[in-house]
């Protein structure tokens, strides 16, 4: 089955790389009007995989992320259509130039040819994985988790319709609907069809796709994001960024895990939490110095566990360390952290360019909330997942990072001496 499907991708994806920016935008126009009216087979279909997943015991945080409504839906429409305003990187020249040989050289953007994507719980996924690659002229393999496997074939259903109705093969986005574990691995091994590979999930999956993987693995989507208040940070301002980063959506990865309070501002920012997130309903888990400070406040606190700091919570609870300065606070993030999002929350200048150049994730942010690392908000329309390693992608994966360049030269019957 699997080798069926990588033939018909990068089958397709040959077609797909000659189309024009125009082309792409109307097989995208098409899947979002599709998505809109026939939005009642995927919801019926997600109904089903969260009833499924409700008697499977599954979390409230996996939930959220699974569920689609009628708001949810529409607004992944609308991703799809912004990706259509967005530029075509494909065919941008990046740079170039006539060489002393008298041959003109040039470095230009092209499709990377078939993206695997493996992914849980998050049916926006598959669509903001097919309108990206198509995009950018890549074909598309999708294995969604096993809880979202209706949704997730009820959609592209959809998107393959909409393909072949614009005259395009429907290999060019395919879903492996099957839960079988096996398949994965199998997957793993398609470097002869499958050009990048991306997991979204788990650590435990990314460990196996980097282990397993024959394909080029990007990582990312695990944040255990930090939070430091500084000794010169307001305190009414900080809250209200510590609110939005934590409650706003707990179950993404740019949700902040960890709290960096310095001891010289934690008698009095402390309490203010306290009453803060005791109305915001989130748990606090504080190491004994903030301890002390926090439990005759009135939010449900506890004494946190060494391995939470480790831990992407996904929920409403929050890690509260007192700490002593500037260096300890960088030293618990390069321990801690995953390299996805951190921010500082000061008034001094000095602080705030240490923080930018000292700690190394994909996004660092001064007086800012960590939920803005997404491709939407970023101005790159719908995101492929946030990498959080260096090569070849780093942060939020938007079009230029589903392209490759190749080098064309240009010569008058040129010749090397």
């Amino acid at each position: 089955m699997l080798e069926q499907m990588g033939i018909a991708a990068k089958a397709a994806s040959y077609k797909l790389a000659l189309l024009s920016s125009r082309e792409k935008n109307r097989v995208l126009e098409k899947i979002a009007d599709y998505l809109e009216a026939q939005s009642h087979e995927i919801l019926l279909a997600n109904e089903q995989d969260l009833l499924e997943a409700r008697r499977n015991g599954l979390s409230e945080a996996m939930l959220d992320r699974l569920a689609l409504n009628p708001a949810r839906l529409k607004g992944i429409a609308d991703d799809v259509r912004q990706v259509c305003k967005l530029a075509d990187p494909v065919g941008q020249v990046i740079d170039g130039g006539l060489l002393d040989s008298g041959l003109r050289i040039e470095r230009r953007r092209v499709p990377l040819g078939v993206i695997g994507v493996i992914y849980e719980a998050r049916p926006n996924v598959t669509v903001d994985v097919a309108s990206l690659c198509l995009k950018t002229g890549n074909a598309a393999i999708l294995r969604g988790g096993k809880e979202t496997w209706r949704t997730n074939a009820a959609t592209v259903k959809v998107i393959q319709q909409a393909l072949e109705e614009c005259g395009l093969p429907a290999g060019a986005v395919q879903a492996i609907e099957s839960p079988e574990r096996e398949l994965v691995n199998q997957m793993l091994r398609m470097d002869k069809y499958i050009d990048m590979l991306i997991p979204r999930g788990g650590a435990g999956l990314h460990k196996l796709c980097r282990e397993q993987s024959t394909i080029p693995v990007i990582t990312g989507g695990i944040g255990v994001c930090h939070i430091l208040v500084d000794e010169s940070a307001e305190i009414e301002p900080a809250l209200k960024v510590i609110v939005n980063a934590k409650t706003q959506r707990p179950s993404t990865c740019n949700t902040v895990e960890t709290l960096l309070v310095h001891q010289d501002i934690a008698a009095t920012f402390l309490p203010a939490l306290s009453k803060q997130m005791a109305e915001s309903g989130v748990t606090l888990h504080a190491d004994e110095q903030a301890l002390a400070l926090l439990k005759s406040g009135p939010a449900k606190v506890e004494a946190v566990k060494a391995e939470q700091y480790d831990d992407e919570f996904l929920s409403l609870d929050l890690n509260v360390k007192i700490v002593a300065d500037l260096d300890a606070a960088i030293d618990h993030i390069r321990q801690h952290g995953t390299q996805h999002s951190d921010a500082i929350l000061t008034r001094t200048l000095r602080n705030a360019e240490r923080f930018i150049n000292e700690v190394d994730s994909s996004a660092v942010y001064v007086n800012a909330s960590t939920r803005f690392t997404d491709g939407g908000q970023f101005g790159l329309g719908a995101e492929v997942a946030v990498s959080t390693q260096k090569l070849h992608a780093r942060g939020p994966m938007g079009l230029e990072a589903l392209t490759t360049y190749k080098w064309i030269g240009f010569g008058d019957n040129t010749v090397r001496a």
